[in-house]
């Protein structure tokens, strides 16, 4: 994992963000795809700000499940997640102090309109990561990730594939999710360096 850690935190410095096809192993992948794919708990998510969330359909229509620790899939990412954390916090003194994530099920139609993940007047999340669980995904299915810099210029489309992990710094980039056009699954997750 260093190799993969080290590859992300020197992107972070050069770029700001960096997309990683088969990031992480068979395995996990698949423990997680089939978690995802079983999983019946999804909630509507809602829009947050620093005070309040709400949820507005005309802006986001995923439906989310928090990870927590279970001894299997999920705390296989999270320990991925954890290592990640340390090894940024040692290479670049971001002093973040958890992560939190959750499974997102975007079913044909949502989306995410464009934002970014770091509320105004709030320094709370620093680094975002976006991992793919879609076996056998194409372009024609939808639900593109698009990445934007900071005038709001396309930088990279990604398409939601399999084993497809994305990270970037929180505060920098737009992004929106095109609406898909079948079920499209991820992990979306945030470092802070605020308290829990």
């Amino acid at each position: 994992m260093e190799t993969l850690y080290e590859k992300i935190t020197d992107a972070l410095v050069d770029d700001g963000y960096i997309v990683i096809e088969d990031a992480l192993s068979p395995s996990l992948n698949q423990s997680l795809l089939t978690y995802v794919q079983e999983l019946q708990t999804y909630k509507r998510a809602g829009i947050s700000s620093s005070d309040a969330l709400h949820v507005d359909s005309s802006r986001r229509r995923d439906k989310i499940h928090w990870l927590d620790e279970d001894g299997g899939a999920m705390s296989g990412f999270l320990s991925f997640a954890d290592g990640l954390k340390n090894y940024l916090n040692r290479s670049l003194f971001l002093g973040l102090s958890y992560y939190e994530a959750h499974f997102a099920k975007y079913e044909e139609g949502d989306f995410y309109e464009k934002h970014l993940d770091a509320f105004q007047n709030s320094k709370n999340r620093v680094v975002t990561t976006v991992y793919y669980l879609n076996d056998r995904w194409h372009q024609e299915d939808g639900g593109t990730l698009l990445l934007y810099d900071k005038e709001e210029r396309l930088l990279q489309e990604i398409a939601p594939k399999n084993n497809t992990l994305v990270i970037f710094l929180s505060e920098q980039f737009p992004h929106e999710v095109l609406p898909a056009k079948q079920t499209r699954y991820s992990i979306a997750g945030w470092f802070r360096v605020d308290k829990k």
